[in-house]
């Protein structure tokens, strides 16, 4: 090796010697599985796609996440979080399909419940009634 060469996978920027790993490309598998009803679930717990990304897109941290769900391991959250972040596209458009869903379903239960403009009256007249509230008045 003659003078200023380094050995091979060495280099220096801005007068720090830096070691460059030349390996295959990294392949993980993403700790993902998909239920008889197409949903996503992370790792082997139960917990949805959509609520481990939800909280990231929150500000929760894969630990924060784990401490939510106790069932969930932090390698598969990270693994989860980091190909959303390397690959948001189809991630985002499943939870677009998840929103689009979950909005079908409320707008199903909510017409198949009779109007109730009073419900908020009858709820206090009952909880009255059962001793559950005191008179406002004070009596």
């Amino acid at each position: 090796m003659g003078p200023g060469r380094q050995p091979e996978g060495r280099t220096i920027i801005g007068g720090i010697t830096m070691t460059v790993l030349e390996q295959q490309p990294l392949t993980l598998s993403i700790p993902l599985h998909e239920d008889p009803t197409g949903i996503l679930r992370v790792g082997k717990s139960r917990v949805l796609l959509e609520l481990v990304i939800r909280a990231f897109q929150r500000g929760e941290t894969p630990e924060g996440i784990v401490q939510s769900f106790d069932t969930l391991k932090l390698p598969d959250v990270y693994a989860v979080v980091s190909y959303y972040l390397a690959n948001p596209a189809p991630i985002d458009e499943y939870l677009r399909h998840c929103d689009v869903k979950a909005e079908a379903v409320r707008l199903k239960i909510e017409a198949s419940q009779p109007p109730r403009e009073n419900l908020r009256q009858l709820i206090m007249a009952r909880a009255k009634a059962k001793g559950l509230l005191n008179d406002q008045t004070g009596h």
